[in-house]
């Protein structure tokens, strides 16, 4: 079994240039031009492994943005673009998630052919990896299509979408024109490569605490897919969108980190762009601020865990100068010591029937910050207290998160939480187009809408898309809908590949970067009389591809 599947072998982040020091032939997985993967056997891992491991070699965990349900919407399709027929010609829509319904009309030509370029299923091992990669099977569209002729489709291509999720981003960007559903995506004469995800391996999971049965990702297969999208497009020439509709509350939220480094490289790349959904964790009391500012330098804030949130971790992030040390009181007032920063001390505390592990990191080694990295395995639920007291009576602030997405129930929350800084990662990245929800219907921001700004001031979201009751298909030849941070992000991309469309297929630009897109649909961004721009709820504005193509022909 290659390393990268199996469960012995935790996946570490690591920089290329230690690649000398650790290769030993086949313990290397090639991420990108800056990390990789290195694979270390443990015969016994434990909660611990972060501590002995720094924090940033783990993989971050991701969860979905959206839901797609078969509700119908009375809405019509969105209509991002009118006035000049641009439907995605030459255009390339990369999707890395839950995979294709391929066998869906959505996805299909006139004639029945498929608009699928190449597809990698990092879950099926029993075809041939993609050139350069190791482990699942790729399909080309000559197999598609030979599985679309024939009468038993999944012998030939056995890839599915059990969740819906990648079914429903990519209709909602390229599907076909369906009249008999009143369906379209935005660009429904672009093409498609597509990534589906293998599921994040038990030991990432173990070791964040994360219960077995949710849904999730990891990082480094993400990038990995990421990767597999840029490749396929520089072999076909053809300019690039992808959409990333997924996330994690993990890390500092500003811009750092190996994901997001990725993307702002990508992005000063000619041709290749990206969207990304803001996350739908706005109102669901997972973000809590904290200053404190003067004598006696110390503080409490409260969580309130559910009753059937029994895994879960938090992270909190204290800004310097201070250095907090932490205590941590049960629901039912069982108090620890005050926990002094160390470099690699894990500490674990038995609370009635659960286990709480606390890591007072004084020196987290990517962002050079303090983290305290709290885990909890049986849970008692009620509310925990935590106190934070500054060591050498310095000012401090803070911000601490808890997961995103379906990885804790909605009884689990802060008291006092703050709604802002609540973009998920790596929509905090730098040139990337993040983008926020709102309902078209009435032009309000959806409440569960990430709102930024970064946790270092930087301007985020970037813009706000449609994102309420978007029509998509599902699997199963179905339509439905979806609301959220994700079909937000899917209607961008999909003004992404009309500006690409306009500008390097039609000849009118031809070396724009994503970075240089993503500024010009900033800057071209509808917006109110009524607010100040940029906002850490709307961004510059909302998403007006229209008026942008109208701006740029009037330059020439």
């Amino acid at each position: 079994m290659q390393k990268i599947l199996d469960e012995n072998y935790y996946d570490f982040i690591i920089n290329n240039s230690m690649i000398p020091r650790y290769s030993t032939g086949d313990n290397i997985t090639l991420l990108n031009d800056a990390h990789s993967l290195l694979h270390i056997s443990r015969s016994v891992m434990d909660v611990c492994d972060i501590g002995r491991t720094p924090y940033y070699a783990f993989p971050s965990v991701y969860t979905l943005a959206s839901s797609a349900s078969d509700e119908i919407s009375a809405n019509k399709t969105v209509e991002i673009n009118t006035d000049y027929n641009l439907l995605g010609q030459c255009t390339l829509v990369g999707i890395v998630d839950t995979g294709i319904d391929y066998q869906h009309p959505a996805f299909r030509n006139a004639d029945g052919s498929t608009r699928i370029v190449s597809l990698w299923d990092q879950t099926d091992q029993s075809g041939v990896s993609p050139k350069d990669f190791t482990y699942g099977t790729e399909y080309n569209k000559q197999q598609i299509n030979a599985a679309l002729l024939s009468n038993n489709a999944l012998s030939l291509v056995p890839t599915v979408d059990t969740i819906g999720h990648g079914t429903a981003i990519a209709s909602i960007i390229s599907g076909s024109i369906n009249t008999i559903n009143s369906f379209s995506g935005v660009v429904p004469y672009s093409e498609l490569v597509v990534v589906k995800l293998k599921e994040a391996k038990k030991n990432l999971r173990n070791v964040f605490l994360i219960p077995e049965d949710e849904l999730c990702f990891q990082e480094s297969d993400v990038i990995l897919g990421i990767r597999y999208l840029v490749e396929e497009a520089k072999k076909m020439e053809r300019p690039l969108v992808i959409c990333i509709a997924m996330g994690t509350s993990q890390g500092i939220h500003d811009g750092q980190g190996v994901m997001s480094q990725y993307l702002a490289n990508l992005l000063l790349l000619s041709g290749v762009d990206v969207s990304i959904a803001a996350g739908d964790e706005g109102n669901r009391g997972r973000h809590y601020f904290g200053s404190i500012d003067s004598d006696p330098y110390s503080t409490e804030f409260q969580l309130n865990i559910g009753n059937d949130d029994k895994k879960l971790s938090m992270e909190i992030w204290p800004n310097i100068p201070g250095r907090p040390t932490i205590q941590i009181i049960s629901p039912d007032r069982m108090i620890t010591y005050k926990i002094e920063p160390s470099f690699n001390e894990c500490i674990k505390f038995a609370f009635g029937q659960g286990l709480v592990w606390v890591n007072n990191i004084i020196f987290e080694e990517e962002t050079g910050l303090q983290l305290i990295l709290i885990r909890f395995d049986q849970a008692e639920p009620g509310l925990w207290t935590f106190r934070l007291d500054s060591t050498e009576d310095q000012p401090f602030y803070f911000n601490s998160w808890l997961p995103a997405g379906n990885l804790i129930s909605d009884y689990t929350y802060f008291i006092n939480a703050s709604p802002d800084t609540t973009i998920t990662n790596p929509g905090n990245s730098i040139n990337t187009l993040t983008t926020s929800a709102y309902n078209q219907i009435d032009g309000t921001i959806l409440v569960q809408s990430g709102r930024g700004y970064t946790s270092n001031g930087m301007v985020k979201p970037d813009i706000a898309a449609p994102g309420y009751q978007i029509p998509c298909a599902l699997p199963q030849n179905r339509y439905g809908t979806m609301s959220g941070t994700g079909a937000a992000a899917a209607q961008a991309a999909g003004g992404i590949a009309m500006v690409m469309e306009w500008t390097l297929c039609k000849g009118n630009f031809t070396s724009l970067t994503g970075k240089q897109i993503n500024r010009m649909i900033a800057r071209g961004a509808k917006r109110s009389s009524s607010n100040l721009y940029p906002n850490n709820v709307w961004g510059y504005g909302q998403l007006d591809i229209n008026g942008l193509i109208t701006r740029l022909i009037n330059v020439l």
